[in-house]
């Protein structure tokens, strides 16, 4: 797994695609055997000035490019340039990006297990923390913009937000909030075959509400509760109904490699890049590339580069490109940087434990599927579900994943497992209290209906 920023092939790395069979040879690529898979683990958080609580512009002594120079000066990081401004640094595997809003995230390198990642997220924030201190600028650990509104979010200097940007409000009415106001902590994960694949997909893509509903972290729209525990991922659910959602054809009986490059080849794309520019073809499918009908461009014929481009522009609950990436998950504090590949490794790194997980969710409908997705965003683990909860089945899932990990056995220097990076898991489930619900009880007593002191209470 990639943790470089987004960038285009060139050269023989950037071949002509000759056929649907390359696509598919592309996805194909990602098996490994169980000795080479890693951990991957990606995380945003929101920058803001400390004597404002205001976000971060791009420019600017107090910016976000101060931030990027600050880095790249102190600790030896790499820019990454779009034209003449910095947009991305790279170090080590590990690259630093920035989402439009400029909001902060670390893609971490492929690692083997949870020590590791966690040593690599603390090594991260205190590098940021050195750097953003001076400045009088500290990270926030939620999913959601709790105070600010669009028009106080500076759009950051990246062509391909500008295309996004323009083309999300005539598919939904949250693209932009989506794009401008959240923030989430992914793990990308490996698979052994096309079996394997399938069936970490479905189990994954299954269990993703109850992921949601353990990282509930964004009650707050405009410094007000907004009746919603993961409000980022309501979002989701009207931001493009083409690219986002639960796809439900990773259920039917013909799953596979090639049942998801045909999926990808009729999701309206975005841009293509060319001569350092993006180019907006949004609207456009990449079967339509393929045939050579791109208005503008007739007879032009899309290379592998685009196609890697293309992957990056879906956004379904679990992302499939040489490897899956888990995406329901809010943003939030250290512990859940590192609670988060826990969960996902100990459910589909231990075959006992995924076999387990699949056995849980199998025989779950379309229509149950659909009602999770819908509902957990508002009730979390309240959610009700086959007369219990939620927290139950959270409770199931945590479970299994403390077992997997167990099987793992993979210790730190002081010999310890990972299950420890459960610990405020197990919590969550053991109160029933969401992160979120834990803000709301904040703010409806000791913060007394004030909205400012979250930004002290969750910087990092």
């Amino acid at each position: 797994m990639s943790a470089q920023p987004e960038s285009v092939a060139t050269g023989a790395d950037n071949p002509p695609i000759s056929g649907k069979d390359q696509l598919v040879e592309y996805l194909a690529a990602g098996c490994k055997p169980r000795s080479a898979w890693r951990i991957g683990t990606e995380h945003e958080k929101f920058a803001f000035r400390v004597d404002d609580l205001k976000p971060l512009p791009y420019e600017g002594e107090v910016g976000i490019r101060a931030l990027l120079e600050g880095l790249s000066d102190k600790f030896g990081w790499k820019k990454i340039f779009e034209g003449e401004n910095p947009v991305a640094l790279v170090k080590d595997g590990c690259s630093i990006t920035l989402e439009p809003g400029g909001q902060f995230e670390l893609s971490g390198a492929p690692l083997e297990n949870i020590h590791q990642t966690c040593d690599e997220v603390h090594t991260h924030l205190a590098q940021v923390k050195e750097v953003a201190e001076p400045l009088g600028v500290h990270m926030l650990g939620v999913g959601f913009q709790p105070k600010w509104g669009r028009e106080d979010i500076t759009w950051m200097p990246k062509g391909r937000y500008k295309i996004m940007g323009a083309y999300m409000p005539t598919k939904g009415n949250l693209g932009l909030d989506m794009m401008l106001r959240t923030c989430t902590v992914q793990v990308n994960l490996d698979f052994e075959s096309e079996a394997d694949m399938v069936k970490k997909f479905r189990t994954s893509l299954a269990l993703q509400p109850v992921a949601t509903a353990l990282f509930a972290n964004s009650p707050f729209t405009d410094g007000r509760p907004n009746g919603f525990r993961s409000y980022r991922s309501h979002i989701w659910t009207d931001t493009d109904p083409d690219r986002c959602g639960v796809p439900s054809f990773v259920f039917d009986e013909g799953m596979s490699f090639e049942r998801y490059v045909d999926y990808v080849l009729d999701v309206p794309m975005y841009f293509i890049y060319r001569d350092g520019t993006y180019v907006d073809v949004s609207g456009l499918s990449f079967r339509d590339f393929m045939a050579g009908n791109l208005p503008g461009r007739p007879g032009e014929l899309p290379t592998m580069g685009d196609w890697a481009d293309h992957l990056t522009t879906l956004f379904p609950e679990v992302r499939l490109k040489k490897f899956i990436e888990m995406r329901g998950a809010d943003g939030g504090p250290w512990r859940s940087l590192c609670g988060l590949p826990a969960l996902w490794v100990g459910l589909l790194y231990d075959q006992e434990t995924l076999d387990a997980a699949w056995d849980m969710v199998k025989d779950w409908t379309m229509e149950e599927h659909d009602y999770l997705r819908a509902e957990v965003p508002r009730q979390a683990l309240a959610t009700p579900f086959r007369g219990a909860t939620v927290r139950e089945l959270a409770g199931e899932m945590v479970s299994l994943a403390e077992r997997g990990l167990r099987n793992r056995k993979r210790t730190d220097s002081s010999m310890l497992d990972e299950t420890s990076f459960l610990k405020p898991l197990k919590q969550t489930v053991e109160s029933g209290k969401t992160p979120a619900d834990e803000q709301l009880a904040l703010f409806n007593g000791e913060w007394g209906g004030k909205i400012d002191p979250l930004f002290e209470t969750y910087a990092y």
